[in-house]
């Protein structure tokens, strides 16, 4: 019994660690995007979810891999830039 207890209290978080799992809700707003953003991801299977009854729960540890696998390369966005022309308008890079 007394194993039991310690095996428990060692699975409990802190109060001061970030909680281990994210509602929808929580996992969007810490991303940035919209619920239905991240439905789609969750989706695409780019990042895991779990059900738990009615809930869906993420692993605040899975989001923070999926961010850091979802780092851009430096240089990737040079299609966005607008280069000058010869007349001096802008015009964009294709």
């Amino acid at each position: 019994m007394a194993d039991d207890q310690a095996s428990s209290a060692a699975d409990t978080v802190e109060d001061d660690e970030p909680a281990a799992w994210l509602s929808t809700d929580q996992a969007a707003k810490h991303l940035g995007v919209a619920t239905r953003t991240l439905y789609r991801i969750i989706d695409t299977g780019d990042l895991p979810a779990y059900r738990f009854g009615r809930v869906i729960r993420l692993r605040r540890h899975e989001i923070e891999e999926f961010v850091n696998n979802s780092r851009l390369a430096p240089g990737t966005l040079q299609h966005l830039y607008k280069k000058p022309s010869a007349d001096g308008e802008a015009t964009k890079v294709e």
